[in-house]
């Protein structure tokens, strides 16, 4: 027979109904109303007073230190509020860490649940009114502002993390938002992304950048920061078609091979033509990049020259001109060329951002804009749970094609 344990507490059977009745319906125990709200704040009281006692034994000042009352305060919890009583000391040198000073909500749990409902891009307004409904607990705004604010820490953080050495393939590109600047106008700002993948296979958000807008030389700035945090070498980088980038790579990353998005290069294409010659002059570009070899691409190239250059000299400029990094995938086998071609892989992880931010008007700052895609990034790479796929195949291509500049791993 298991003999049952002595806990201290005892229940009146008025308690032990209402418990059982709440614990049934659902209803929070140590909530408003709930059971077991009295014995929580009974239990915090004892712990502050214990606390008091340690501090005033522990003190060896010639005038004698000594209680001074108590302050009260609205103590929130995931369970809901109460009206917690904290004692004072006469010098006020008494700082308690059962319940700090000034802290108004207790327990980490529903300090995550608010950092995580705005990660997910909730409004301060949506936020409040949530916690209100779940936990029986309002919540101002100014209070939700300074928990949010506890993530700046963590997000220099990350920003500034060591990262691996090398890292076989690499995706930069960028995406805009509207920030309010220091004199409340709103200007449009510039995100600068870098999303890369491990040896081991498994895709890694390598840091996000806020600046004016889309250059070569913050992207220099950028790939500086990389390089600062350990990165000593990348086989490839996806870019799109930003002037100067691949020489901005080139200045950090000299053995880096560098292939221009054909999705962004048929965009471009896009641009200037009329919507009666589209069609035409996609599948002739089409015939360029899906080439079996990067001698026929040229041959279409030049196909596509002499049929368009008349009418599109600009367009057909652009592919001769950047020919030299829009072909650089013709090098690998397929499951190499799948991966570099475009920078799909990176605008994937843009339209999971956007699915966050897209409620925001404008932020606020550019360390708001900042917060939520750290929030959205940590969460999106806890989704990235594999490694790609056929990456074992991938690697040992990489090992043949780059030699000893592609890690190994087990």
């Amino acid at each position: 027979m298991t003999k049952r344990r002595n806990t201290g507490v005892t229940l009146s059977d008025e308690v032990r109904q209402q418990a059982l009745s709440q614990f049934k319906s659902g209803k929070p125990l140590f909530g408003k109303g709930g059971a077991f709200a009295p014995m929580l704040q009974e239990l915090l009281e004892a712990a502050l007073e214990g606390e008091l006692t340690a501090h005033l034994n522990e003190e060896e000042d010639p005038d004698p230190n000594r209680r001074n009352g108590h302050t009260s305060k609205m103590l929130k919890t995931s369970e809901g509020s109460f009206e917690l009583s904290t004692p004072r000391d006469r010098n006020g040198s008494f700082t308690p860490e059962t319940v700090r000073k000034r802290q108004t909500i207790l327990a980490d749990t529903l300090e995550d649940k608010i950092i995580g409902l705005y990660g997910l891009g909730m409004s301060y307004r949506d936020i409040s009114k949530h916690i209100e409904d779940m936990y029986d607990t309002s919540v101002s705004h100014s209070v939700l502002s300074e928990i949010t604010e506890r993530i700046v820490p963590k997000v220099r953080e990350w920003q500034n993390r060591p990262l691996d050495a090398v890292y076989p393939i690499v995706w930069l590109d960028a995406m805009y938002y509207r920030v309010k600047g220091d004199e409340g106008h709103v200007t449009t700002r510039c995100l600068y992304n870098v999303l890369g993948v491990c040896a081991d296979g498994n895709k890694v958000v390598l840091g996000c950048y806020v600046s004016e807008s889309e250059g070569a030389k913050f992207w220099l700035s950028v790939l500086n920061n990389l390089q600062s945090r350990g990165v000593t070498d990348i086989l490839i980088a996806c870019i799109d078609n930003l002037s100067g980038f691949e020489q901005a790579i080139a200045t950090i990353y000299p053995k880096t091979e560098v292939q221009s998005c054909i999705v962004h290069q048929v965009r471009n294409t896009m641009k200037y033509i009329p919507s009666k010659d589209k069609k035409a002059v996609v599948a002739d570009a089409k015939k360029i990049y899906r080439a079996l070899t990067k001698e026929e691409g040229e041959e279409f190239l030049a196909e596509f020259a002499n049929k368009w250059t008349k009418k599109y000299p600009i367009v057909v400029k652009s592919w001769q001109t950047n020919w030299h990094k829009l072909s650089t995938f013709f090098k690998y086998p397929a499951a190499i060329r799948k991966l570099v071609y475009t920078t799909n892989v990176i605008e994937g992880y843009h339209r999971q951002i956007r699915k966050v931010t897209k409620t925001k008007g404008a932020f606020p700052s550019d360390m708001a804009l900042l917060k939520l895609v750290y929030l959205a990034s940590d969460r999106i790479e806890d989704s990235w749970k594999s490694s790609l796929q056929n990456w074992s195949l991938t690697s040992l291509q990489l090992i043949i094609i780059f030699g000893d500049r592609m890690p190994q791993t087990l």
